[in-house]
């Protein structure tokens, strides 16, 4: 999707958001929890062992990652399994990875 010329400039409230956002995805740990919960959901025991980190650590991350509207949770009994809010995300995620891949020389 692409903005049209001439369109209006976002107000300032919607770019701060969009700001906020960017930030968000600015961190590499969330985008490596983000790139594991592209594939389905995962409870935080098995993020952390995924990705070598404590449980401490990785329920942080989520933390900042639901109340960024990247991620939801769903609770079964005593675990609470994370996945990716929306296809959004995930778009997100592939959009920026095809933008970084076309400028990283590729040698032969």
């Amino acid at each position: 999707m692409q903005r049209e010329k001439n369109s209006p400039m976002p107000g300032a409230e919607t770019l701060r958001a969009l700001a906020d956002a960017f930030h968000i995805f600015g961190d590499e740990t969330r985008l490596r929890l983000l790139y594991r919960m592209s594939d389905g959901e995962l409870c935080v025991q098995q993020l952390a062992e995924a990705l070598g980190m404590t449980q401490s650590a990785v329920s942080h991350q989520l933390r900042v990652l639901k109340n960024a509207r990247l991620v939801r949770a769903r609770r079964e009994g005593k675990s609470v399994f994370y996945t990716l809010d929306d296809d959004h995300v995930r778009s997100i995620l592939a959009l920026g990875m095809e933008h970084v891949e076309e400028n990283i020389p590729h040698t032969n």
